[in-house]
């Protein structure tokens, strides 16, 4: 993982990146007409392939796009990609869109080929001041689209959003709809009210994560009670703890929203409990075939 710019995966090629060529009228460029999804990496062995593959299915499926690789041809694709690129700790991020065409016309043409796009790069470990001190968030209304269960490769609204953030001196922005908590611009959310996990139910409006569910099984596993249901505003202003969970974030504490503290203002012992979890499942299962 030496080389800035390594090596990537497109149409059934293994290249520099710095050589792939992608058309211009690929429709993922006209119209965001793709579906995407981002696997962790550690110590050269995917983590939880089956369910981020499993949702890049879903994520075809909603978009009408037909798959263009079983899972055993995603598997291997993946692992001469992830071994090419020297294997460690990195990250996979795929790519599909529905292809290139003559023209442009809002409805695809028939029999037209998509396009499949994967690159690595390097997974550093969360920083420490992350850990001793947590990170800022800020809270603001949902803006995104009614089918934020898709992983669509469409996130101008999750760019402003995070563009937002940053300027307020945040590290996410955390989304609100009609008062209740979806979720972040790029991120599950998690908060401990009463000692007890929450996180709202799925839904259109939120993104199935993969993280997320390893978070929920985690806390069990550690005696925290957790409950999936609605979380309003208050609720979420209230939380003793709150989380963000994401595939290249893993579980972070949130320490202040919107300028005011959480809890005591410092990384609460639910999170490092889960945190501490988190950590051992890695070292178990980068042990394990794949």
């Amino acid at each position: 993982m030496g080389d800035p710019l390594p090596l990537c995966h497109l149409n059934g090629e293994i290249l520099p990146l710095r050589e792939a060529r992608i058309s211009p009228l690929d429709r993922s460029f006209l119209y965001g007409d793709g579906v995407y999804e981002v696997m962790p990496v550690y110590g050269g062995r995917p983590f939880r392939f089956g369910p981020h593959f499993g949702r890049l299915a879903r994520s075809c499926q909603e978009i009408r796009l037909t798959n263009p690789h079983s899972l055993e041809g995603w598997r291997a694709l993946c692992s001469e990609l992830i071994a090419r690129n020297g294997g460690g700790d990195q990250y996979v991020y795929l790519q599909i869109s529905r292809g290139a065409e003559y023209g442009r016309s809002h409805a695809p043409l028939p029999g037209i080929a998509p396009t499949v796009f994967a690159f690595c790069a390097p997974l550093p470990a969360p920083a420490r001041e992350t850990l001793e001190q947590g990170v800022a968030c800020i809270t603001t209304v949902d803006p995104r689209w009614a089918r934020c269960d898709i992983k669509s490769v469409a996130l101008l609204a999750n760019v402003l959003l995070r563009q937002q953030a940053l300027e307020a001196g945040a590290a996410e922005a955390i989304l609100l709809r009609e008062g209740l908590l979806t979720e972040g611009s790029g991120s599950s959310v998690h908060v401990i009210i009463d000692g007890e996990l929450r996180a709202p139910p799925r839904s259109p409006h939120i993104l199935p994560g993969t993280t997320r569910d390893v978070v929920e099984e985690l806390a069990a596993a550690c005696g925290i009670p957790v409950r999936i249901a609605p979380v309003p505003e208050a609720d979420l202003r209230r939380a003793e703890e709150i989380w963000l969970a994401a595939a290249t974030r893993e579980v972070v504490p949130v320490t202040r929203l919107d300028a005011a503290p959480v809890g005591s203002g410092r990384p609460g012992a639910g999170w490092q409990r889960v945190y501490s979890a988190f950590q051992e499942l890695k070292r178990r299962l980068t042990g394990e075939p794949w």
